[in-house]
């Protein structure tokens, strides 16, 4: 595939607000997990939190009022992107740009509040408002006004591969001349279902999570938001970021567990460096999916060692922002594409010992190093997976 040129980018999570946030937490080895309760959950786990949630709304967008279109609002200050989508609204014209947002939890956690005060046999609340909140489509048509884009619009919502696959969607969108120009991204906020949920399922770890560790326990849920623009690489792309390709796969081996082998994690890495026509030995660093999990980690590992080896740098950044679920596609690939800048490979954030079961080259310090590209891959429930590949235009 020709290469997108990533004109403008942005990431909000618990590393903080923005991408100098996000530059200088990784530099410092900071992580933004925090053992603390989320709403009335009791159970003992770390989270990775956003900050200055608590603000609604502007009174102009108050219909759309919930924790995940606050979220979605706070990221989209950040970094002047809605400048850049300004600007790119003056170079392709609104009905030319599409958006493609990646979610999974969307704003249920409004309903939950909801539901909190539904007396027995009674209505929900009047303030409840489905559609504008916990409707899985509610976001995407949220960012679509915010950013006044009136292209194709489409929700994204394949778990924790959700705001990876975005890249690919728009990708296509604007091949089969959809649009010219696409806003992707993600955005998943802490609610009651799925913190309790990944406890029933005894994915959640009551101790901070620890990617590829001997010891690891399970995942620190996190939330976030983040977003990109994609638009054809031009002449003056020198020195840019760009998203070289993308690999997906579902190899629907179950409907929690990853396949024991990597079978389609190792699809997805093959297919996007197929699709852009790259070798192995091209990649730089892996930013991996590693949940921290047991068999997750088990199972990328095979995959990454039968396509790369056991020497290309990888680690996991879920250490530093804890698991953000349906937004983990693009904070990884803000995060991916600021290694590329600052050239830094940043370590596996609270892993203390890797397990020796594990073969690939798991990074436990921070090193400086030029960095050309990197593979991010985002795996979800159900095997739905996604790789993607950016680099720098020379």
């Amino acid at each position: 595939m020709n290469a997108l040129l990533i004109s403008q980018y942005t990431a909000t999570s618990a590393l903080g607000h923005g991408r100098d946030a996000h530059a200088e937490a990784l530099a410092a080895g900071r992580s933004g997990l925090r053992q603390r309760r989320f709403e009335t959950c009791t159970l003992q786990c770390w989270l990775g939190e956003v900050a200055q949630l608590d603000q609604p709304l502007p009174a102009q967008l108050a219909s759309w009022e919930c924790r995940n279109n606050r979220l979605a609002w706070l990221a989209l200050q950040q970094d002047d992107f809605l400048g850049a989508s300004r600007q790119l609204r003056e170079r392709y014209g609104a009905a030319r740009i599409g958006v493609f947002i990646g979610t999974s939890t969307a704003g249920i956690h409004s309903a939950e509040l909801a539901w909190r005060e539904l007396p027995t046999g009674s209505a929900l609340p009047a303030w409840f408002d489905y559609r504008h909140t916990h409707n899985i489509h509610s976001t995407a048509a949220f960012v679509s006004a915010v950013v006044e884009a009136s292209g194709p619009c489409q929700t994204i919502s394949t778990a924790c591969s959700s705001s990876a696959k975005v890249f690919a969607a728009a990708t296509r969108a604007m091949q089969t001349g959809f649009c010219d120009a696409a806003i992707v991204g993600g955005v998943d906020s802490l609610c009651l279902t799925t913190l309790h949920g990944f406890n029933s399922l005894q994915l959640l770890s009551a101790e901070v999570c620890r990617p590829a560790d001997i010891e690891r326990a399970g995942i620190s849920i996190g939330e976030g938001a983040g977003f990109a623009i994609l638009e054809p690489a031009g002449a003056n792309a020198a020195g840019a970021p760009l998203l070289l390709g993308y690999g997906e796969s579902n190899d629907a081996h179950h409907m929690s567990a990853p396949h024991p082998q990597g079978a389609g994690a190792l699809l997805a890495m093959q297919a996007a460096l197929q699709r852009a026509e790259r070798t192995t030995n091209s990649i730089d660093y892996v930013n991996l999916h590693g949940t921290g999990t047991r068999a997750n980690d088990a199972a990328e590992d095979q995959a990454i060692v039968n396509l790369l080896g056991e020497h290309t740098p990888c680690s996991s950044t879920k250490g530093w922002t804890g698991h953000t679920l349906g937004a983990a596609g693009i904070i990884e690939a803000v995060i991916s594409l600021l290694c590329i800048e600052q050239g830094l490979l940043p370590a596996s954030l609270q892993t203390r010992r890797v397990d020796p079961g594990i073969r690939a080259n798991i990074l436990l310090q921070n090193r400086r190093a030029a960095v050309r590209t990197v593979l991010s891959n985002s795996f979800g429930f159900g095997g739905s997976n996604c790789c993607l590949l950016f680099g720098a235009a020379t």
